[in-house]
């Protein structure tokens, strides 16, 4: 196509156009006031009420604070529901911070064999630029969080509490990533000096242990054994001694995690619906169960959601929060703002061709807790953040439908919700490369 260089004639005709009086009020609004603030439609916003006719009693919201553990928090509270309702308690937690622990530990290791993997391609390959580019990170997917949960069980919160940097990973993260670059240079230069097998994992375990010994004086040495001490809803103490936290996943959450499918809205060409996916070198344990999904329709999607909380039981899910929310009130809602109107500007675009050009993607994990049901059809859902309390309604917010068709991309539901697709989870996986959308982390 032919190069277009701007002339002085289109200039002068941009600038007659645009001296409109829209113009010279858009330039006064948003001269001193932020353009969310501009274009929010309160009479949208008004319709998100904290209203369901499917709501699912949950306790309190947890706060993930300065860390991108969403993924694991959301996945927590989920279990930890089933575990309250069990033993008749108001309030319970378990420990992200052990989940955290494991998941960073077993994060390094997976990205050393990963390094190890592509030793022998050079460093622009885009397979090895996106794995040094990546690094090692606090987000994460609904089956890495069930890696995690079956290597290395579950604890409770007052077993393992938060320590600062359990809470606030940015330098811990830039610190372990930097290491990480150093073990990458020192394994790649082993792999091609031919130091052989003995002598590289040698040298990889030296770099473990010393990992995990950071990783034990930032978030404490993880426990190997513990008593479970709790006060129910009617005031009397009880203690079960003697887990591990192998044990106390077993007793508590083992036939959950069991029934949990990872499904995925993905309107795109090369992802057909009724088929599996997974993503090349996306995990965090070796030898763990690889993430897998299955693609459904936006109507499948939302049906076993729906039939799960009708069911009385929360469900996990990944969105793009970033796009048309008010966190004051608790809101994501497209119809909520008006961009356009202010603007001029074209901003629509597809779910599929978001994807595609890396517009949106998963980004955050939360739970749905309920939805509002009009002729059996879903108007706004009610979910469980991990922001803390101060926002929303005591930290619980509430999406549009609209929003969610266009800005959620999983979730993971138990496999009797999906009725007869739930056999299509079977199904041999198709592999997808590292950077498709589909392996976007929540954090």
């Amino acid at each position: 196509m032919k190069p277009l260089s701007i002339t002085n004639e289109q200039l002068e005709a941009w600038r007659r156009a645009a001296d409109v009086p829209a113009r010279h009020m858009a330039a006064m609004a948003l001269s001193k006031t932020d353009i969310n603030e501009v274009t929010y439609v309160p009479t949208a916003a008004w319709k998100m009420r904290q209203k369901f006719s499917v709501e699912v009693p949950t306790m309190a919201v947890t706060l993930q604070s300065q860390s991108g553990r969403c993924w694991l928090f959301a996945a927590a509270n989920v279990l930890r529901e089933n575990i309250a309702k069990e033993l008749n308690l108001e309030k319970f937690e378990l420990s992200q911070s052990y989940l955290a622990f494991w998941d960073k530990f077993e994060r390094c290791n997976y990205f050393l064999q990963s390094v190890l993997d592509t030793a022998d391609l050079p460093t622009d390959d885009r397979t090895v630029a996106f794995l040094m580019q990546t690094g090692v990170h606090d987000g994460g997917q609904g089956d890495m969080f069930a890696n995690i949960v079956e290597k290395y069980g579950l604890v409770p919160k007052d077993v393992y509490d938060e320590t600062y940097h359990s809470g606030h990973t940015r330098n811990l993260n830039h610190i372990l990533n930097r290491n990480l670059k150093v073990c990458a240079v020192k394994l790649r230069a082993m792999v091609a000096a031919n130091a052989g097998e003995e002598a590289i994992q040698a040298a990889r375990e030296e770099m473990l242990g010393k990992i995990y010994a950071f990783l034990c004086a930032c978030y404490g040495e993880p426990p190997r054994a513990f008593d479970f001490e709790y006060v129910d809803k009617d005031k009397v103490y009880h203690i079960e001694k003697g887990y591990t936290p192998l044990s106390f996943m077993r007793k508590y959450a083992r036939q959950q995690l069991d029934a949990l499918v990872s499904v995925i809205h993905a309107p795109t060409k090369d992802k057909p619906f009724h088929r599996t996916f997974t993503v090349r070198m996306l995990g965090n344990v070796v030898g763990g169960k690889p993430v897998k999904y299955l693609n459904l329709t936006m109507d499948e999607f939302k049906a076993a959601i729906i039939a799960q909380l009708q069911a009385g039981k929360v469900v996990w899910f990944g969105s793009d929060v970033g796009k048309y929310g008010e966190r004051e009130l608790g809101i994501w809602d497209d119809q909520s703002y008006n961009a356009e109107l202010l603007t001029g500007l074209d901003l629509t675009i597809s779910k599929e061709d978001a994807l595609d050009y890396g517009f949106s993607a998963m980004n955050h994990a939360m739970v749905i807790t309920g939805v509002n049901l009009e002729e059996g059809k879903p108007t706004r859902w009610k979910i469980e953040n991990s922001w803390g309390d101060t926002h929303g309604d005591k930290g619980y917010y509430v999406c549009s439908d609209s929003w969610f068709d266009a800005y959620v991309f999983q979730a993971a539901v138990e496999a009797e919700y999906l009725g007869a697709l739930a056999s299509l989870a079977q199904q041999e996986p198709i592999e997808l490369q590292p950077w498709d959308p589909m392996g976007t982390l929540a954090d």
